[in-house]
């Protein structure tokens, strides 16, 4: 949130005179951020503005008068949803406590010839895989993912993930197109 001074954008039009004021609206709409403060506040101009990447996060936005001599408007907000930290359920393989030698062992013990004898690629490479998989399983093991590191995959009610977010791209790609009407793209945000 603050002051972006880009006075010659049109939120609703997803226009803008000025070539430094439209790279701004097409970093804003290429990130998927929203644009919530819908009254002018300076002159017919929206500066001061809030960008959010979730519908619905920001709210109860009231303009206030100004503080001090300044000739911008207060903005009061709420942040609607608390913040909750992600809890990573991923896990990654150990290379590095993993004891490759015996890996090695494992695999080479498996008399691949007779192992693989008069099957097709699609059955030969299955076996191959799940005895790499076994032996895998074996030899190297498994430990969570740290949370600060994890890239956390958005998840819709129904547990698909991201694809609530591609949705979301592509209503942002057809709106900056012209092919979706500003009512549908903010349903589909």
């Amino acid at each position: 949130m603050g002051d972006f001074n880009h006075p010659d954008i049109c939120w609703r039009d997803n226009a803008a005179e000025r070539k430094q004021s439209r790279k701004f609206l097409e970093c804003v709409y290429d990130n998927i951020l929203l644009q919530v403060i819908e009254e002018p506040m300076r002159r017919g101009a929206m500066l001061d503005l809030i960008l959010t990447n979730k519908e619905g996060l920001v709210g109860d936005i009231k303009l206030k008068g100004s503080l001090g001599c300044s000739d911008h408007k207060m903005v009061e907000f709420r942040i609607l949803r608390a913040a909750r930290r992600a809890c990573s359920k991923l896990t990654t393989l150990g290379f590095r406590r993993a004891d490759f030698g015996l890996f090695r062992d494992l695999l080479g013990r498996i008399p691949w010839d007779k192992a693989l004898e008069g099957r097709g690629a699609q059955d030969s490479w299955l076996i191959f895989k799940g005895h790499l998989l076994q032996d895998q399983e074996r030899c190297i093991p498994t430990k969570r993912k740290s949370s600060k590191n994890t890239k956390r995959t958005p998840v819709d009610e129904q547990g698909a993930p991201g694809q609530k977010v591609k949705q979301k791209k592509e209503a942002c790609r057809g709106w900056k197109q012209g092919q979706v009407a500003w009512e549908e793209y903010r349903e589909t945000v």
